[in-house]
């Protein structure tokens, strides 16, 4: 069985990601605690809401309740980006060119190199994500999802749904656009032509959402096991079943980690379990048995090689597949 470096955080940890070699894990209270080749525990918030990763730029991009946007460089040092008196920040993005994007309620503001604009909409912004050229950036909302080329005074494209959209993800070739609901299922958008595709089945709301690394699959939390639809054609996972890999039959999932180069998913359970699932052949590997607490958040390091993962009870940690 791969080795585990454990990390014991005291309170929930929703967010993570690495820089390198070291994993950065943020806890509800506001602290990102660093475990890899530096350790330590920096404060960045009152209250920890939101976190992205500046692979590129090497920082860890977070929003909170206090109203900061701060960026956490590798060796710990932080930078205020950005400061909304008495707000949120609920949603956090970044683009390859280091464009940054936040939101506080209704609002989305972009910090362009000009200075920052704001992005007024009908209803609070849930979720941000930036197109891989950059270019755009999806803003999630109640019914739909708004588009924006922030640079420009264009209008927006409204990719409209009735519903709550949670979260929201473009493919890594552009094409397609999707989103999960507060109701159990995803939706999507063929974005050449905006036709709509619609992902259900799921007895619980999908939390996690993860791109294969060739971006031919999709796999989702929301169920006894991971829920992974095709992409692979134009019409994405329309009139197409989805593979469901690690079923189990006591435990729900709740956060998937697609492998950054092989066809492969991590995936974490209501009880604290991690599997490893090959696409190909449903092929499993223990990583990590139950534990104290769900599984609320996992990333691969670039390599492939080691798995980080927190929990809703702090027991968080590296899993070595190398080992």
């Amino acid at each position: 069985m791969p080795s585990v470096a454990p990390l014991d955080v005291d309170g929930h940890v929703a967010h993570l990601g690495w820089l390198g070699d070291v994993a950065f894990f943020g806890d509800a209270d506001g602290f990102l605690h660093r475990l890899g080749g530096e350790t330590g525990k920096i404060e960045v918030h009152d209250g920890l809401l939101c976190l992205a990763v500046d692979q590129k730029r090497r920082r860890i991009l977070t929003g909170g309740e206090d109203g900061r946007v701060v960026a956490t460089n590798a060796d710990g040092t932080t930078e205020e980006l950005a400061r909304e008196k008495g707000k949120w920040i609920s949603a956090i993005a970044y683009a390859p060119d280091g464009t940054v994007a936040y939101s506080h309620g209704k609002f989305a503001k972009v910090l362009l190199k000009g200075g920052a604009k704001s992005i007024e909409h009908e209803r609070s912004v849930e979720a941000m994500s930036f197109a891989p050229k950059g270019l755009r950036l999806a803003c999630s909302h109640y019914n739909g999802v708004s588009l924006h080329f922030p640079a420009t005074e264009s209008l927006p494209t409204i990719l409209g749904w009735a519903g709550a959209h949670l979260l929201v993800t473009f493919s890594p070739n552009g094409d397609s656009l999707v989103t999960a609901m507060q109701e159990p299922a995803l939706h999507g958008w063929r974005l050449a032509d905006g036709r709509h595709m619609r992902m259900e089945g799921y007895p619980s709301k999908v939390k996690s959402l993860s791109w294969s690394a060739k971006g031919k699959w999709l796999a989702s939390s929301g169920a006894n096991a991971a829920v992974v639809w095709p992409f692979q054609g134009k019409d994405g996972p329309m009139g197409k079943a989805p593979l469901e890999l690690g079923t189990r039959g006591d435990s729900q999932v709740t956060a998937v980690a697609c492998h950054p180069k092989e066809e492969m998913v991590a995936i974490g359970y209501q009880d604290g379990m991690i599997l490893a699932v090959r696409f190909e052949d449903s092929k499993e590997a223990l990583l990590r048995r139950p534990g104290k607490g769900p599984i609320t958040a996992i990333d691969w390091d670039g390599t492939g090689k080691r798995l980080a993962f927190g929990s809703e009870a702090g027991d968080c940690g590296i899993v070595d597949i190398s080992a």
